[in-house]
Order: structure tokens, then C-alpha cells, then sequence
């Protein structure tokens, strides 16, 4: 193995994680305050879930860039 793809495998790690943390970040206040709304109005509770889910992209991006360089390493 030559220090190319140690960097490329480093780099994939980099984005999924990048991607895990900066979800998880997002998704703390989201959902604290989420809980908040709905438990004072719970017909609310679709509009929470749906800005609940949207941070989920932050790992799918990752993942996919993720993906794409491990790609380059095995192609």
C-alpha cells in the first residue's frame, strides 16, 4: 500500500465522519426544541419531523463523497 491510498482511505473517513458529526450537531437543537413544540401543540408534530429529517442530508453527502473516493482507491 503506498501513501496515496493511505490519504485517499483517510480522506473517505474524513467525509463520513464530517458528515456524521455535523448531523448529530444539528439534529441536537433540533430536536430539543422539536420536543418543545410538541408538546405544547402536538398537531405540530409532521412540521418537526420533517426539520427533524432535513440535517440527515449532511450524512448522506458525506456518504456519497465517502463512496467516491473509496471508489477511487478500489477502480
Amino acid at each position: 500500500m503506498d501513501i496515496t491510498t493511505a490519504i485517499y482511505a483517510l480522506a473517505a473517513a474524513i467525509s463520513m465522519a464530517g458528515g456524521l458529526i455535523g448531523t448529530g450537531l444539528a439534529q441536537q437543537g433540533i430536536g430539543a426544541a422539536g420536543m418543545g413544540v410538541v408538546a405544547e401543540k402536538p398537531e405540530k408534530m409532521g412540521q418537526v419531523l420533517f426539520f427533524l429529517v432535513i440535517p440527515e442530508t449532511l450524512f448522506i453527502f458525506g456518504f456519497v463523497f465517502g463512496l467516491i473516493i473509496l471508489m477511487h482507491i478500489l477502480g
